[in-house]
C-alpha cells in the first residue's frame, strides 16, 4: 500500500520506513510520484497541528493516505526555543537554513551556561490522514541535554549537540547522557528517539487501519 510523505527531507523518509514497512507500506515522496506540493504555511501553533496541515494537503491532492510530522526540539533555559520554529531558527528571513547554523546559534545562545541548566527535549508529531477524513495523529518524546560542541556525523538537525537521556540499559554499551544522536547508529536511534516513539504509536494505530 502505497503512502505519500509530506517531506521532501530524506533522513525523515528513512526513519519512517525503518518503522512501517513491516506493516507493507511503501512511503513515496512527491518527487517519486511526480506530485508537486505547494508549500505549506506552518501557522500552527503547536507541532501537531502543523504536522496536520501538511498531512491534510498532501492528502487533498495526491489522493493518497499521507505521512507527516513536524518536530524540533525545546531547550529550558531558553523558554523552550527554537520548538516548532526549530527548522529555521537561525533566521527568521529564510525558509531554508542549515543544520550548522541552527546549531551554531543555540551554542551561542547557551555560551557559558552549565550542563545541569541545559535541559532539552525533542518532540515529533507524526499525522496520517487519509483521503477519506479520516485522521491519526501521535507524539512522541525523547530528553536529555545540550552539549557544548557538536559531535557525531549521524542524524540531521540536532543531534550532535542532543545528549541523550535514555532508561538504564535501554541501549547496551552507550553510557546515559554520554553520546548525542548524532553518534548513535541508526538502529539504536530508533530505540529511544522522539521520531521512532511517535512511529512505533502510530504503526500500533494503523494495524488496525489498514
Amino acid at each position: 500500500m502505497i503512502f505519500l510523505i509530506a517531506t521532501g527531507n530524506l533522513h525523515k523518509k528513512i526513519e519512517f520506513e525503518r518503522i512501517l514497512l513491516p506493516l507493507g507500506i511503501e512511503i513515496k515522496t512527491a518527487k517519486e510520484l511526480g506530485i508537486d506540493l505547494p508549500k505549506i504555511d506552518e501557522s500552527g501553533a503547536t507541532f501537531e497541528e502543523n504536522a496536520v496541515l501538511k498531512a491534510k494537503s498532501g492528502a487533498k491532492i495526491s489522493n493518497l493516505p499521507t505521512l507527516a510530522d513536524d518536530s524540533g526540539i525545546c531547550i529550558d533555559y531558553l523558554n523552550n526555543a527554537p520548538g516548532i520554529f526549530s527548522a529555521r531558527y537561525s533566521s527568521s528571513i529564510r525558509d531554508e537554513v542549515s543544520d550548522k547554523e541552527n546549531n551554531e546559534k543555540v551554542l551561542s545562545e547557551l555560551l557559558g551556561v552549565p550542563l545541569e541548566k541545559r535541559n532539552a527535549h525533542y518532540v515529533c508529531a507524526v499525522a496520517c490522514v487519509f483521503p477519506d477524513g479520516r485522521e491519526i495523529i501521535t507524539r512522541g518524546e525523547c530528553h536529555g541535554h545540550i552539549g557544548f560542541e557538536e559531535r557525531g556525523k549521524n542524524g540531521f538537525g540536532y543531534d550532535p549537540l542532543f545528549l541523550v537521556n535514555v532508561e538504564e540499559g535501554a541501549i547496551p554499551d552507550i553510557p546515559i547522557g554520554k553520546k548525542t544522536f548524532g553518534e548513535y547508529s541508526s538502529e539504536a536511534k530508533d530505540k529511544v528517539s522522539h521520531r521512532s516513539r511517535a512511529l512505533i504509536k502510530l504503526y500500533e494505530a494503523l494495524k488496525d487501519e489498514i
